[in-house]
């Protein structure tokens, strides 16, 4: 089955409400004006339940099949925005100042409204078709929040899926792997405490500068000489705040940054090394260093089987060739892992185009990506739910 020519008849309706969301895009858990937007469009195409306020701001919408009982799939997108100055340059750019759709899921949110117009069409499936949208996936871990207020039990959800889409990767074409296929996160905030004193004299002070700065380089030995070489780890330092004149030490110098893995033993080990490095670079200096250290989310897991039924799918509506059944997994985090924690399912990848990198400030959405992600997100419910 290639594209459908009813999402290709959609694509302007779809590109449409995707540019409205993009124009008033808003972060974390306060979605209200999308997460409405949402709940009105599929109140209107006549969805058999639509559910406001799971996991604070989320929306299900419930569509039961035609022919008979069956199970329930779950399909997801994400509605929440970054806190990025758009640079686009497109006539439908934010009008927020400071915040800006910059990983596209505008885009999901629009092909999932799509794919859910068309199911409340068509209704060829047994058992039911669960749209989920949630808020707060770039770090608040609205995925896990929705899972927490019980909307697998409550909607009876079997297996879930997820799809974003990757630039450069080219349109029409999808991408995945069983396994592993984006990282575990964690973030860690370390503060160096010295003497400060005049610059001209640093022997009669205690530089938190140059031992923070030890701290930054010894970091990069855990994934060059702690973790195996077969495994996938980033420590990445990613803010240095000290200091605030050109000839006084500080007292003190903050860092932070991120953790990234693919195995739990393996972030494990990077904390055990890091706090090992800050207390002996802290004793060699005779500074004072802290860590704190945040878990974030977990690796985002695809269930092999549910994988290759995934790829199966894609293959169906791109073709064999378009359909990158292994690729090399990504150090991104992402919370739709809570809901593979909770029921089996994949995760995808639609393709973008040559665009600008996602979190950038020039990036957008490509629309004609919509009617491959529709058509994606229809096959896959109508054969999950055959009859």
């Amino acid at each position: 089955m290639p594209i459908l020519n009813r999402a290709a008849e959609m694509q302007d309706e779809i590109a449409a409400w995707r540019r409205h969301i993009h124009s008033a895009p808003e972060l974390g858990f306060e979605v209200h004006k999308t997460a409405r937007f949402v709940a009105e469009r599929l109140a209107e195409f006549g969805c058999d339940e639509v559910a406001t306020g799971i996991g604070r701001t989320g929306v299900v919408g419930l569509i039961r099949g035609r022919l008979g009982d069956g199970p329930t799939v779950g399909l997801r997108a994400d509605m929440d925005a970054l806190p990025i100055r758009e640079a686009s340059g497109k006539p439908y750019a934010s009008t927020v100042p400071g915040s800006m759709h910059a990983c596209g899921h505008d885009g999901h949110t629009a092909m999932l409204l799509g794919a859910a117009k068309y199911l409340a069409e068509t209704r060829n499936f047994a058992g039911s078709v669960a749209v989920i949208f949630q808020p707060a996936e770039e770090g608040g871990g609205g995925g896990r929040e929705m899972v927490r207020d019980g909307m697998m039990d409550r909607f009876a959800i079997d297996r879930v899926f997820g799809m974003h889409n990757m630039p450069g990767l080219a349109v029409g074409e999808f991408a995945i792997k069983p396994g592993p296929i984006m990282a575990a996160t964690a973030e860690f905030t370390i503060r160096v405490r010295g003497h400060g004193g005049h610059a001209a004299m640093p022997h009669l002070g205690v530089d938190p500068v140059v031992a923070a700065s030890q701290i930054v380089l010894a970091f990069q030995t855990i994934a060059a000489r702690t973790v195996d070489p077969t495994d996938s780890v980033v420590v990445s330092v990613t803010k240095f705040h000290g200091g605030e004149a050109y000839n006084a030490i500080p007292d003190h110098v903050e860092l932070a940054g991120t953790v990234r893995s693919l195995k739990g033993s393996v972030a494990e080990l990077a904390e055990a090394r890091m706090r090992a490095i800050c207390e002996g670079i802290g004793r060699a200096s005779s500074t004072t260093v802290t860590m704190d250290f945040h878990p974030n989310y977990p690796v985002t897991f695809n269930d092999p089987e549910q994988t290759a039924f995934a790829g199966d799918v894609a293959a169906a509506v791109a073709g064999e060739p378009a359909t990158h059944r292994a690729i090399q997994p990504l150090m991104g985090g992402e919370d739709f892992s809570y809901m593979l924690q909770a029921r089996p399912g994949a995760f995808i990848f639609v393709g973008n185009g040559d665009s600008a990198n996602l979190h950038h400030a020039a990036y957008d959405f490509n629309d004609e990506a919509i009617p491959h992600g529709v058509s994606y997100w229809v096959r896959l419910a109508e054969t999950a739910l055959s009859a």
